[in-house]
């Protein structure tokens, strides 16, 4: 039953792993015997991310692109199947927010969201996911949110981006099933990490997200591990197209 979910011998891209979920995501792939590779945005970010993993004798590898700027992304992807190995299992996790009201919201900071956070998935699921073809094999899990279901005031355009990653694992698992490609999502709810840190800070909506939460607390980070490396190993062989919500129990209630 262990082998069920063991991910040896296999190389793990995980994108925004520098920090917060994506960072524990791709540990907790390693502790399943994967080979990780980060990526950021942020070279001194990703270079302090590969210290603590070195720490911990971990030997991740890690590449600074921008994931919605095709060309870097392409290249990146090349390099890394070249120099590491063929990418066996890709996590779509990297994100960003631009907050504000949509009346008052710069048409930049729509664009700079749709483009990170759906545009970005696309095309660095896109480019893995042409080596996975020819492969005939691969995973694919795209990280969405509670919010492409239930919406808040002044992030309607990360709403709308993780509203499209929702449908975008749809297509994806669609077009790419025949080739043996399982493509899923994970919609977190309100976890503790470095993005919702001023969230967790402001007593009056750390006290809403407790009193919504059946289990009366925040998510964290650690607590998405066990699902992605589900997704992720040979134990998901025959789910693909879903997006699975790990929230505490907030959608099941009124």
């Amino acid at each position: 039953m262990t082998d069920l979910f063991s991910l040896k011998g296999k190389v793990a891209l995980v994108t925004g792993s520098a920090r917060g979920l994506g960072f524990t995501v791709a540990r907790g792939m390693w502790e399943a015997g994967a080979r990780i590779v980060l990526s950021d945005v942020s070279d001194e970010a990703l270079q302090q991310a590969l210290a603590a993993l070195r720490v911990e004798g971990c030997e991740a590898a890690g590449y600074v692109f921008d994931i919605s700027d095709e060309a870097q992304a392409t290249a990146a992807v090349a390099a890394i199947e070249a120099e590491v190995g063929p990418i066996d299992i890709l996590v779509n996790n990297a994100g960003i927010h631009r907050r504000s009201p949509l009346i008052d919201m710069p048409v930049e900071n729509w664009r700079k969201v749709i483009d990170v956070n759906l545009s970005g998935a696309f095309i660095v699921g896109r480019a893995v996911a042409r080596g996975m073809i020819a492969r005939k094999r691969g995973k694919i899990i795209n990280i969405a949110s509670i919010n492409a279901r239930m919406v808040r005031p002044n992030i309607g355009n990360y709403c709308a981006a993780k509203g499209g990653i929702v449908t975008l694992t749809k297509s994806m698992a669609t077009e790419w099933g025949r080739y043996n490609i399982n493509v899923n999502a994970i919609g977190p709810g309100y976890f503790l990490t470095d993005l919702t840190k001023p969230l967790s800070e402001d007593a009056d909506f750390d006290a809403w997200v407790k009193s919504e939460v059946p289990l009366g607390r925040w998510g964290r980070p650690e607590e998405l591990v066990g699902l992605a490396v589900m997704l992720a190993s040979p134990a998901s062989d025959y789910i693909n197209g879903q997006t699975i919500y790990i929230d505490g129990g907030w959608q099941a209630c009124l």
